[in-house]
């Protein structure tokens, strides 16, 4: 039999008299554990109330694939009340960290327990409260940290393309510019007249211009660049057929030419067209560079928009400007087959808001509707003004959310998804961050074909 004294340690059997005592010792039994000795583990049903009254327990949770530390109980601990309260299976796995003993009552005998004993109840309630909040608060810290998962692969993902190719023409450009400083110099070598010098120097800028024309389609640019190679091995210039791409894609034809060997002299012109045509390159490479780098540029200013860096928490928002960043961040994921339509109201008003928490919430439902659809099929985003709210719709044409789990989808904690795959907090967190911090609403419809989830925010809420 239990001793009475260990039972009468425990804070939560404090207040209760002898006979009270007798009833747990009747009604209960003991188990001992070894270090590292499993006791409940998570999902399996809930089957019994523990109090540890000697040793330690290491409580964890699986979150997505990993399973991440929350609590260490110590002697005096009650524990197991919550998933038999709310039938459910058991939260979280318990491990002993040295030798325990610890008291259990199984889960009918724990319902009368809470009937015949109120002090038990009124501090089993506390107890609760505060392990809620520290779920709570692991489930919202491991979201963000899910959250900026997602925004770095994004960024790895969208960054990598111009980053490449901005190191890969810095590079070129290297080599272009060591080359065009030798051909400069033998052309200072050169004799000629001013007004050849004078039209020399003009043929960057010709070409330029001509730059700008539509480019051809690669059938007629490849007949054109046979037509300029064979007309520079004519005149006897040597490795014409490199050259030639690069006038042909400058908008330079045989006409031009013909033109350039009129007015330049004959022993000059190979040193002139390739000191041209470095010229040319050099002039790509720096536009390609440029490219790059403001393709970067708006990537990090979509991070700013998105995390909304050094500004209020809460301030006036457009929500349109939150999905788009959202999208940018998403980009690489929507590469992969995914159809996308916007239909936005643009004379929606803007409303006050936690600006980066609702782009968690809308990184959550479109990276959901990715997912849903295996990469492969159509979204749209549509936003209009519904009474006094802005109503943003996520829809896709995915297979639905089976009917039997539908009115789960809510939960803390519950997944569609397989182990290791999505985070099982996103719907949860989206709920409370559009319910509990906007005073807002989000609801869903789903059958085959056909998934919207529906998020209403007030327009006129108070800062």
């Amino acid at each position: 039999m239990i001793d009475l004294n260990a039972l009468r340690q425990v804070p939560l059997f404090a207040q209760l008299t002898d006979k009270q005592l007798y009833w747990l010792c009747e009604h209960g039994s003991e188990v001992w554990l070894l270090p590292d000795e499993k006791l409940v583990t998570e999902g399996e049903s809930a089957d019994y109330f523990y109090v540890l009254l000697e040793g330690k327990l290491w409580i964890t949770k699986k979150f997505g694939s990993q399973e991440k530390y929350l609590n260490t109980y110590k002697s005096g601990t009650a524990f197991g009340e919550l998933p038999i309260l709310l039938h459910k299976p058991y939260l979280a796995n318990a491990h002993a960290l040295k030798e325990s003993h610890l008291f259990r009552l199984e889960k009918d005998a724990f319902w009368d327990m809470l009937t015949h004993f109120p002090s038990i109840t009124r501090e089993l309630l506390c107890v609760m409260a505060q392990r809620l909040q520290i779920i709570e608060s692991m489930s919202q810290q491991h979201e963000k940290l899910i959250a900026l998962g997602t925004l770095a692969a994004g960024l790895a993902h969208e960054m990598n393309n111009p980053a490449a190719a901005g190191l890969r023409a810095a590079r070129q450009l290297h080599e272009t510019f060591q080359g065009l400083s030798s051909f400069s110099l033998k052309l200072n070598q050169q004799q000629m007249t001013k007004a050849q010098l004078a039209f020399i120097g003009d043929l960057p800028r010709d070409a330029t211009e001509r730059n700008k024309k539509v480019l051809q389609n690669p059938m007629i640019q490849s007949d054109l660049e046979d037509e300029v190679a064979a007309k520079l091995d004519a005149y006897g210039v040597a490795n014409g057929w490199k050259l030639a791409a690069t006038f042909v894609e400058a908008g330079l034809d045989a006409n031009w030419l013909d033109t350039v060997v009129e007015k330049v002299p004959t022993d000059s012109l190979g040193n002139v067209l390739t000191w041209l045509e470095k010229t040319l390159t050099g002039v790509d490479l720096l536009s390609e560079i440029e490219h790059s780098t403001k393709r970067i540029s708006d990537l990090v200013k979509a991070i700013k928009d998105y995390s909304y860096m050094d500004q209020a928490p809460r301030q006036e928002v457009d929500v349109h400007e939150g999905l788009e960043s959202t999208l940018t961040i998403l980009n690489h994921k929507l590469k992969r087959g995914v159809r996308l339509t916007r239909e936005y109201d643009r004379s929606l008003p803007r409303i006050c808001a936690h600006g980066s928490e609702l782009n968690q919430v809308w990184t959550n439902l479109i990276d959901n509707a990715i997912d849903a659809m295996s990469g492969q099929g159509q979204i749209w985003i549509r936003t209009l003004r519904e009474n006094n709210c802005v109503l943003v719709e996520i829809i896709d044409n995915g297979p639905g959310i089976p009917p039997d789990i539908q009115p789960r989808i809510f939960e803390p904690f519950f997944t569609t998804k397989g182990v290791g795959v999505g985070t099982g907090l996103g719907l949860d967190i989206c709920y409370r961050i559009v319910v509990g911090m906007h005073h807002g609403d989000i609801s869903f419809f789903s059958k085959p074909g056909d998934t919207r989830f529906q998020v209403r925010l007030p327009i006129n809420a108070i800062a």
